[in-house]
């Protein structure tokens, strides 16, 4: 099974060392503005799958707009540590009580 940070590092390790052919190298050959517009549509299906009531369909969208927003954060130079530590600086700020607008501290 692969996780986030392993398939983070190979996109990485592909935009380092292209190899031809792969996609992930034609995403970044096409630049920010496939990889955005890919990341648009993925988000969309996600979507679009959520309101359906296939769960094997939804996790494949899952899978697919991770990948994407993976390739951007390379792309853009984020890692993944640090949105493990945005997420983290974020714990106990959010309550269950509160609409979002009435927390001050974020």
């Amino acid at each position: 099974m692969q996780d986030l940070d392993e398939l983070y590092q190979l996109i990485l390790d592909r935009k380092k060392n292209p190899k031809e052919g792969s996609y992930t190298d034609y995403l970044f050959t096409k630049g920010l503005d496939k990889i955005l517009k890919k990341v648009g549509e993925e988000s969309t299906e996600v979507v679009v799958a959520a309101k359906n009531d296939s769960d094997d369909e939804f996790v494949y969208e899952v899978a697919d707009l991770a990948y994407h927003v993976l390739v951007l954060m390379v792309d853009r130079g984020i890692s993944v540590d640090q949105v493990k530590k945005e997420l983290a600086e974020r714990e106990g700020l959010m309550s269950k009580t509160k609409e979002r607008r009435d927390i001050k501290d974020l």
